[in-house]
């Protein structure tokens, strides 16, 4: 099962927010646990919304692990698209995430670290209490940065090698050159723990569908500026904008 899905209004759009597995209070939903690679849940979402909803065209828009979910299904649809999805937009995706979980490791961003293998462990440590036999976790006081956690916990629990291996097969970066619909990727050269090198990826500059915007400050996901009016949140700005551009009932 997946998380609590949340229904808003914005700009004329109709927004659901998803939460990825055991986030928002749904840990108790699903004996199973998150990862940057489960880009099957989103899609799962998006084709209930189409076949049971009816609803008549879809944006897929999702921030840091989720801008990778999103790239990595868009992806993964080249030819399998539904007409009703007409774009996609990741803000700040950790797209390679090898690269993502080195940075973290860098001293000047020990603060970041320890905030995430803080918060990694404590739902780790609910989701153990909660189905004792299927997590028998040991080990997890040593862990020390994401990239452990990763080796450790991540690749045990989801079926994966290791955490170079989780890595590899779970980074969007692979999958750009297939993306056959509109995608804006948003990033910051300032990004703490997303490195700029990131998006040097050939199929970004090459595939005609995807639009790459950097701009010089905006950390990760953040692009909040002291001036009022548009540029106050500027990559959410982006994003309506992006979705009115493309958007067919608009036409």
């Amino acid at each position: 099962m997946l998380g609590i899905a949340e229904k808003a209004w914005i700009a004329g759009f109709n927004v659901v927010r998803l939460n990825q597995r055991n986030c928002g209070g749904t840990e108790r939903l699903t004996q199973t646990l998150y990862h940057s690679g489960l880009s099957g849940d989103i899609r799962s979402v998006i084709f209930e919304l189409i076949e049971r909803d009816r609803v008549p065209e879809i944006f897929a828009v999702g921030f840091s692990m989720g801008g990778n979910l999103v790239l990595k299904m868009a992806g993964e649809l080249p030819n399998l698209t539904p007409f009703q999805i007409r774009g996609f937009v990741a803000v700040a995706p950790a797209l390679d995430l090898a690269a993502c979980a080195d940075a973290l490791g860098e001293p000047r961003n020990f603060i970041y670290q320890r905030h995430f293998v803080r918060g990694l462990k404590r739902r780790m440590r609910l989701k153990t209490r909660l189905f004792p036999e299927l997590f028998p976790v040991d080990g997890m006081r040593n862990i020390r940065s994401v990239r452990e956690f990763d080796q450790l916990i991540t690749a045990r629990f989801c079926g994966f090698a290791g955490a170079d291996d989780y890595y590899q097969r779970s980074s969007a970066g692979q999958l750009l050159e297939q993306i056959r619909r509109p995608c804006l990727i948003l990033t910051a050269q300032d990004d703490p723990f997303v490195p700029i090198s990131s998006f040097s990826n050939p199929a970004i500059r090459e595939n005609p569908c995807i639009e790459l915007v950097v701009a010089q400050r905006g950390g990760h996901c953040a692009f909040i500026s002291n001036e009022p009016g548009d540029a106050r949140f500027w990559a959410e700005n982006r994003v309506v904008e992006f979705c009115q551009q493309h958007s067919g009932l608009s036409e």
